[in-house]
C-alpha cells in the first residue's frame, strides 16, 4: 500500500519525471525478445499516451507474440497529455478518456486499417474506438495500490523506467511478488541496500546498454543547471544522463561472459584498505588474476559481474556487519562509511562506493 510519505515523495521529485526515448527503449528490449514471447508485460508507471515503453510494445504486440499488455497511469504527473502525446504523426489527432487515471488491457493489436502493417495508427484507432481497451481506475494510479498490485500479480514481467525517488519501495515491491522485472534507473542505486540485497542474493544485475549519454524529454519547467545537458527541439525540453542504468533479473548472455584478467598481484599496486581486510583495485580491468583473498572494485564492475567468475561479498557501505571506526578526526578524512587506504603522511585516503569481490574458486 502506498502511504502519504510516499505519494509526497514523487509529487516532490520532478526528477521522477524522466521521458525514455524510444531508440533507447528498442536497443535494450531487442535482447530480450525470446523471454517476452507468450507473457503478460505490465508497464505500471507509463501513461500509455506518454510512454515510449507502451509504444513500443503496443507496435510489436504481435512480433512478440505477447499474451497481454498492460500500462496504468498516475494522477500525479505534471504531464498530462499536452506536452507529451503519444500519437505524433502528421494530422494525427486522438482524444484522451475524460478520467485522466485509467488503465489500458490490450489483448490483440489487429490491422484496424488494413493496410498490411501494425503501427501508430492501428494503435490510435484502437484506443479510440474499443471500450473494453481503456478503463478508469478507482484510484490514484499508483504502482503500489490495491488496484496496480493486483494486476501486478496478473503479470509475468515488468518493464518501465520508475519514479526514481521511490526506487526502493518499487524494486521491493517487485521483489516481494516474485516478478520479472526490466527497468531504468541510476547507476548509484546500487548503493542502496535494498537494492544491493537484491544483488547479493543474485536476484538482480544489470541489462545491456548501460552508461553513456541518454537523452530524456522532461516537462517544461524542469529546471537543467548544465547547459551541455539540455537540448531544445521543436519547443521539447530534454536532458541528458550518464548514469543511466538497466535493472534486470531478465537473463542475460554478457552476466556469462568471462571477464579476461591478465594484472599479477603486488603489495605495492594493491594497498590493504586501512579498516577493512582487503586490497584495492582501482580499474575493473586491473583484478590481478592471482589474488585470493578478498578484493574493493569500483560500482561500475556489476556491468561485468559474472557469477560463475566472482563471489560478491558486500560494498563499503554494507557487508553484513560493523566496518571498524573509519572517520577518526585528524587521522581518517571525513565523510562517512567508506573504505580507506593510507597516503604515506600518517593520513588515510577516504575511497568512493567500492564493491568487495573474490574470485570463484579461489583459495580459502
Amino acid at each position: 500500500m502506498a502511504g502519504n510519505e510516499t505519494l509526497s515523495a514523487r509529487n516532490r521529485n520532478s526528477a521522477d519525471e524522466f521521458y525514455t526515448a524510444l531508440r533507447d527503449v528498442e536497443a535494450e528490449l531487442r535482447h530480450y525478445r525470446d523471454q517476452l514471447r507468450g507473457k503478460v508485460v505490465f508497464c505500471n508507471c507509463d501513461d500509455p499516451y506518454e510512454s515510449n515503453f507502451f509504444k513500443y510494445f503496443a507496435m510489436n504486440f504481435n512480433h512478440l507474440d505477447l499474451k497481454k499488455l498492460i500500462a496504468t497511469s498516475y494522477a500525479g504527473s505534471p504531464i498530462t497529455g499536452e506536452q507529451l502525446p503519444l500519437f505524433e504523426l502528421e494530422g494525427l489527432r486522438h482524444t484522451r478518456p475524460i478520467r485522466k487515471v485509467f488503465k489500458v488491457e490490450i489483448t490483440e493489436v489487429p490491422d484496424r486499417n488494413d493496410d498490411g502493417a501494425i503501427d501508430l495508427l492501428d494503435i490510435e484507432d484502437l484506443l479510440r474506438h474499443d471500450g473494453n481497451v481503456v478503463t478508469p481506475l478507482q484510484g490514484d494510479g499508483d504502482f503500489a495500490s490495491p488496484e496496480c498490485v493486483a494486476l501486478l500479480d496478473e503479470a509475468d514481467v515488468v518493464v518501465t523506467n520508475p519514479p526514481w525517488s521511490l526506487i526502493k519501495p518499487f524494486i521491493t515491491l517487485l521483489a516481494e511478488h516474485e516478478t520479472q522485472f526490466l527497468v531504468l534507473g541510476d547507476q548509484n542505486f546500487i548503493t542502496y541496500r535494498e537494492i544491493f540485497e537484491q544483488i547479493l542474493a543474485n536476484n538482480l544485475w544489470f541489462g545491456y546498454n548501460n552508461g553513456g549519454t541518454k537523452w530524456f524529454r522532461v516537462p517544461e519547467d524542469y529546471e537543467i543547471k548544465t547547459e551541455s545537458r539540455k537540448k531544445i527541439v521543436d519547443g521539447v525540453k530534454y536532458f541528458s544522463m550518464g548514469r543511466a542504468y538497466w535493472f534486470t533479473n531478465l537473463d542475460t548472455t554478457k552476466r556469462h561472459d568471462e571477464l579476461p584478467l591478465y594484472k599479477r598481484y603486488s603489495p605495492e599496486e594493491y594497498p590493504t584498505y586501512t579498516n577493512y581486510p582487503a586490497i584495492e583495485v582501482s580499474r575493473v580491468t586491473e583484478i590481478p588474476f592471482d589474488y585470493d583473498g578478498e578484493m574493493g572494485v569500483p560500482i561500475t564492475f556489476l556491468d561485468k559481474y559474472n557469477p560463475d567468475q566472482f563471489e560478491i561479498i558486500g560494498n563499503s557501505k554494507w557487508l553484513g556487519r560493523p566496518i571498524a571506526d573509519f572517520a577518526k578526526k585528524g587521522t581518517y578524512e571525513q565523510g562517512g562509511m567508506r573504505f580507506y587506504i593510507p597516503t604515506g603522511d600518517g593520513t588515510h585516503r577516504r575511497l568512493y562506493e567500492r564493491i568487495v569481490i573474490k574470485r570463484i574458486g579461489a583459495a580459502s
